[in-house]
């Protein structure tokens, strides 16, 4: 199931590729160098989008441990805050 981040991130990455795309056939660098951007960009999202369908996953699977390890982050800041 993709959430928001992956579906945006893809979609960001394809128009930068088109924006590269068309900035290398007009010889536009600006153009170029922005859809390379643009293309990072998308993949960094979709990645992020990875990640959070990631740990929502083992979070159903070992709830208890989720929670474990919330509480211990939870600590931890505390000590450090």
């Amino acid at each position: 199931m993709a959430n928001s981040n992956q579906f945006d991130g893809t979609v960001n990455e394809a128009a930068g590729k088109v924006q590269d795309a068309l900035g290398g056939l007009t010889g536009d660098l600006g153009l170029q160098a922005e859809g390379k951007l643009r293309q990072q960009a998308g993949q960094t999202q979709a990645k992020y989008g990875d990640s959070v369908d990631q740990i929502a996953e083992a979070t159903r699977n070992d709830p208890l441990g989720a929670l474990l390890i919330a509480a211990g982050v939870g600590f931890l800041l505390g000590k450090l805050l």
